[in-house]
């Protein structure tokens, strides 16, 4: 059934109020997913609990088909533009949010254990740009990352944006944290992978490298990079480009080294 809301103070859709303020400030272990791919991956994806649904008026009638694998005591709110807006605090053009429950994030040398034997990780260090972030998840979910791996630095891949920019991949890819850049790649080299660190100073080019069975890929922010001592304890590898230009974006980077990675030995 359909709950109508038309005032924007009801208590029944705080969750929603403010989205912006209060994806800053964080929304006691929940999130907001936005649009309607992002809603469809959000409901095939057991481990994340929804716990209410907020629609403009008319998106209902054009997602009856996914509404009906939410459980029943999922309540689905409805309301006008102009209270939906008030609500969420600026013009919501989609008209489609979902509140979720963020599930607790396993150790990473667990996560690692529970892999096949041939695996494909990405680690992220350092990365602040939740555009960034999300256009990674992006490609990890199409080129069949197994998990990524996040340091204490980088930006929560749950961030509405970054969600919205992954289209969906940073609910499909299991994720978790490291305390550390170090204990990241720790933890990789106790499990056995190969770990590859993307550098425009890299030693090999990345149309020679051969992936092993269980290969990790390190992806730096830009500007910066990845720190030095890093590089200095893992295989180097660098895209070469034209002119020695070496800018390139780093979710475009992640984009073309794991089609690499994962197409090099088919066929």
């Amino acid at each position: 059934m359909l709950i109508a809301i038309s005032d924007p103070d009801d208590a029944r859709i705080e969750a929603y109020r403010a989205v912006k303020e209060r994806d800053l400030l964080g929304r006691q272990h929940r999130f907001i997913a936005e649009g309607e791919v992002v809603l469809r991956v959000l409901l095939k994806q057991p481990r994340f609990e929804i716990e209410s649904v907020l629609l403009g008026e008319g998106r209902a009638e054009g997602l009856n088909d996914a509404l009906r694998l939410l459980p029943s005591e999922v309540p689905v709110y409805v309301a006008n533009r102009p209270v939906m807006d008030a609500i969420v605090g600026f013009p919501i053009h989609r008209g489609i949010l979902a509140v979720a429950r963020r599930p607790m994030l396993p150790p990473v040398d667990a996560l690692l254990a529970n892999l096949p034997e041939a695996a494909l990780v990405v680690g992220l260090i350092g990365l602040a740009n939740h555009d960034n972030v999300g256009g990674i998840f992006r490609n990890a979910a199409a080129f069949g990352a197994s998990v990524v791996l996040l340091d204490h630095e980088t930006c929560d891949p749950l961030y509405r944006k970054a969600i919205r920019v992954s289209v969906g991949g940073a609910l499909v890819v299991p994720f978790t944290r490291a305390p550390s850049a170090d204990a990241l790649v720790q933890a990789l080299a106790e499990a056995s992978f190969d770990v590859i660190t993307l550098s425009p100073s890299g030693a090999e080019t990345l149309s020679r490298v051969q992936p092993s069975r269980r290969t990790a890929l390190l992806l730096g922010a830009e500007g910066p990079g990845l720190p030095t001592e890093l590089l200095a304890r893992t295989r180097n590898v660098s895209i070469p480009m034209s002119g020695g230009f070496d800018s390139l974006n780093v979710a475009t980077t992640s984009g073309i080294a794991l089609h690499h990675l994962t197409q090099v030995n088919k066929g």
